[in-house]
């Protein structure tokens, strides 16, 4: 397989209200073709929200009572199950059926969606959302114990048992590569971290950030940080988001995926003051959800994106970025079992997107209108 040669500049820049001088221009292959790893790169796929309203929980409901989640993943399981490592944000907490499944506002999911996640052929979960507390301490407990005792082969990170296992930085080992991952949270929608474990749910706290930020540096050759950020249904970047970049980067983050606005945010590169130059994909917006908001603007959060990332080894061996791109999605609702499901953009058609229920909730809702959605907030030379 060919090595791509990195061959033409582009420059990503934020709007001009969000603008910041820190923010410059990173050399990628500005081609829309889909990368071409040679055998010792490294691939990283990560998508956003699991979003589990009650429409789609109805949806993965079967006849016999059980839940099915397959069908959300249909469409874009090759991609995940073929990468070397696959990140999801599990946005709300998997506490089972005995902690009653629920939606919006206060939510908990069944363990088949665990299930289903293992089997798509993710390797990390990213637990740390403002939804983390919906059920409590027992509902972290339960979660962190069904993934330990049923699919050891996933590593859930941002919640957490015990103080030990919050102590702990999770690297991922493979062909050669440590991939460290960090998560975090702005908040968990005002309920308090529980009495006797403030180490349940990791929160965006500097000195913490900075301490695992630092360890990762040395257990790992490469280190990703998931922050769960920034403003919901806002397109833009806030200050806060800004801030914790800045954060990031000079503790030595290599890339930064964010989640939590429920809508894509913009695709950039941050450069450091010693010329580090890190990808940052400041929201991937939602994978599925079926919101019950109404109005102008609804449409916006079917529209996500998955980043997809290609690292290498550079001369002395160290893991650096080789190319990095989108792949934006759509989801697709329609009130019948099984009737959910996550499609690439690419593969979706305006006749499909018809059939989509949210648009009774938002008629601006089209496959058109989300192309032109992504084409202005996501430099298209990023598309895969």
């Amino acid at each position: 397989m060919n090595r791509r040669v990195l061959s033409k500049f582009i420059t990503c820049t934020l709007a001009a209200a969000v603008m910041s001088a820190a923010f410059s221009s990173f050399t990628i292959a500005a081609v829309k073709s889909e990368p071409d790893p040679a055998e010792d790169d490294f691939t990283i796929v990560m998508v956003g929200d699991i979003l589990l309203h009650d429409g789609i929980e109805k949806c993965a409901r079967q006849e016999d009572g059980s839940y099915d989640f397959s069908e959300i993943f249909r469409h874009t399981k090759d991609v995940i199950e073929a990468a070397d490592l696959a990140i999801v944000n599990q946005e709300v907490i998997i506490g089972g059926e005995e902690l009653r499944v629920t939606g919006y506002p206060s939510f908990n999911a069944p363990y088949e969606i665990a299930d289903e996640l293992a089997e798509t052929g993710f390797d990390i979960a990213c637990h740390a959302t403002n939804h983390a507390l919906d059920r409590g301490k027992k509902g972290i407990d339960n979660c962190r114990s069904y993934w330990s005792e049923n699919h050891p082969e996933v590593e859930p990170v941002g919640i957490y048992e015990t103080k030990e296992e919050s102590e702990h930085i999770t690297v991922f080992e493979k062909d050669g590569y440590r991939i460290a991952v960090l998560n975090y949270t702005y908040g968990t929608n005002g309920i308090p971290l529980p009495k006797g474990a403030p180490y349940a749910v990791n929160l965006l706290n500097e000195d913490k950030v900075a301490d695992d930020l630092d360890r990762a540096e040395k257990e790992a050759d490469f280190t990703i940080v998931c922050p769960h950020w920034g403003t919901e249904y806002d397109h833009g970047i806030s200050e806060m988001q800004k801030k914790w970049t800045k954060v990031f980067a000079n503790h030595g983050a290599d890339l930064i995926i964010g989640t939590h606005p429920h809508v894509i945010e913009p695709v950039e590169v941050y450069e450091t003051d010693d010329n580090r130059k890190i990808p940052v994909y400041y929201s991937l917006g939602n994978f599925i959800n079926w919101t019950s908001g109404r109005g102008k603007g609804v449409a916006d959060r079917m529209l996500g994106a998955m980043a997809d990332v290609t690292l290498t080894k550079d001369d002395k061996g160290k893991a650096v970025v080789k190319d990095f791109g989108v792949r934006p999605l759509i989801a697709h609702v329609e009130s019948a079992i099984n009737g959910s499901s996550v499609y690439f953009l690419k593969d979706y058609t305006q006749a499909k997107s018809f059939l989509n229920e949210i648009r009774k909730r938002d008629a601006n809702f089209s496959y058109k209108y989300c192309e032109k959605l992504c084409e202005d907030i996501i430099d298209t030379d990023l598309w895969r």
